[in-house]
């Protein structure tokens, strides 16, 4: 999906602004409240009243069920399409010039360790994870927003292909309280069920993986060039050397063949997110990750995160 800017002369907000104002239209000709509404989305009722006001980012598939709930005829889904979500956004110098390739991309192969890469973060994750470095609400604010403009190219059904192996780590390491790492390990396998995306899981059982020493993308831009994209304290390093992009592609390719199949790891996902329940929510239904999930009571025969298969036994 092409990058979608706002006029210049068109006041911030705005475009969010009319979805929600059609929005409100179609949910009160329905005769629902918001609190109606979100429970058949289901959703908070603060979400749909956000989205309303223009004040939150709401994802294709909220729009799409509205589009089912109120008989609009796809009214919603086509807007939001062509929403510019976030006109005028900054970001840092050194990550401007990553942004811009994102939204060129054609296909990202990601490593990830510690935590959740940006594009598959909550927000509730991210205002957590910035306020851990500044606690001042504009700079939170600034950065949420600004990583926040980097998902919906991703999200729309024809966005580009995202594939993401992720260290068990990034789903152990505790950011914000259990009820921010239960909806972002619910985020992951909303994810991993798009036709677009997969997520892969490394878990920490297996030794054998040959794990690179720092999370990495492989950039695929329409023109076919391929970049190397890595990230360090305060910067991010790009290169476009063969010899790196052969290495480091097979790195990535073996890495992945090495890690938990997409049933292997939602089964994992869904392991970690139940360890943060007990805080007054129910647990989710199963999605749909393109096979069926183990139940819990299957689970109990994975050992070191794989699934076990009976091994025959030699006769006497």
């Amino acid at each position: 999906m092409a990058q979608r800017n706002a006029p210049a002369d068109t006041a911030p907000g705005s475009s969010a602004e009319l979805f929600g104002e059609v929005l409100k239209h179609y949910r009160e000709a329905a005769g629902l409240t918001q609190a109606a509404l979100a429970r058949q989305i289901p959703c908070d009722r603060s979400h749909v009243a956000r989205v309303e006001a223009g004040t939150r980012v709401p994802q294709d598939r909220f729009a799409a069920r509205c589009d089912e709930l109120l008989r609009t005829g796809g009214v919603l889904t086509r807007m939001w399409a062509k929403v510019d979500w976030y006109p005028n956004v900054e970001h840092p110098d050194w990550f401007k010039r990553r942004v811009q390739m994102e939204a060129q991309a054609i296909a990202l192969r990601m490593y990830q360790t510690s935590v959740v890469p940006g594009l598959l973060q909550t927000e509730a994750y991210m205002r957590a994870l910035f306020s851990r470095h500044d606690s001042s609400p504009a700079w939170v604010e600034e950065r949420v927003k600004a990583r926040l403009s980097r998902q919906p190219r991703f999200f729309a059904p024809d966005g580009p292909l995202l594939i993401t192996v992720l260290d068990e780590s990034c789903l152990r390491t505790a950011v914000g309280d259990p009820s921010v790492m239960r909806a972002q390990c619910a985020h992951l396998l909303d994810a991993a069920a798009r036709p677009n995306m997969r997520v892969q899981i490394a878990p920490f059982a297996d030794r054998n993986i040959d794990r690179p020493n720092t999370s990495m993308t492989l950039i695929k831009l329409p023109d076919g060039q391929e970049w190397l994209y890595s990230e360090s304290l305060l910067r991010g390093s790009f290169s476009k050397d063969p010899n790196l992009l052969e290495r480091f592609g097979r790195t990535y390719d073996v890495l992945r063949a090495d890690a938990l199949s997409a049933r292997e790891s939602a089964a994992l996902i869904r392991d970690a997110m139940e360890g943060y329940e007990g805080h007054g929510h129910p647990a989710p239904e199963p999605d749909d990750v393109g096979e069926e999930q183990p139940q819990r009571n299957k689970r109990r025969r994975l050992r070191g995160n794989r699934v076990r298969c009976p091994r025959p036994r030699p006769r006497p």
